[in-house]
């Protein structure tokens, strides 16, 4: 009796004296986890606003273009009626109104090809913006099931 007495308390003693030691354990996981959402939350504001600037910047290009365009237009309208004898072309003979038809008519498609690129571009920053969110969500819902099972 006396030695499982002598057992019963000495084991006592350790499972009192390893709980500090956990809970400290605990604590230190608890730290090193805080600064680690934290650092995680640092890092996906930088990639937001990377994702804004670089949305920004698209945006500005865009609209750039369409300056582009409707000048484009608008001296393709003015040429389109010298070709067709409604203007007065002055020195400009038909083969040189036809050349700078073709160089427009060229330009215009570049354009149109760089606004397509653009906007797959800006549908790319979009999705990968639906991407963060959703993420995060997932993020927030597995730290939501990590708490309650630990307190389980």
């Amino acid at each position: 009796r006396k030695q499982a007495t002598e057992y019963s308390t000495s084991s006592s003693d350790e499972e009192f004296e390893s709980k500090p030691s956990l809970t400290h354990k605990a604590k230190r996981a608890l730290r090193k986890r805080r600064k680690l959402e934290k650092e995680t939350k640092q890092l996906i504001k930088q990639e937001e606003l990377k994702r804004l600037h670089k949305a920004q910047a698209v945006q500005r290009q865009l609209e750039e273009l369409e300056e582009r365009q409707r000048a484009l237009e608008i001296f393709g309208v003015e040429l389109e009626r010298e070709l067709r004898g409604e203007a007065d072309s002055g020195t400009k003979d038909e083969n040189q109104m036809l050349h700078e038809w073709f160089e427009l008519v060229m330009e215009k498609n570049k354009l149109m090809r760089y606004e397509s690129e653009l906007l797959i571009i800006a549908q790319e920053l979009e999705l990968e913006d639906h991407q963060s969110r959703l993420e995060q969500k997932l993020r927030e819902k597995m730290a939501i099931d990590g708490e309650s099972k630990g307190t389980m």
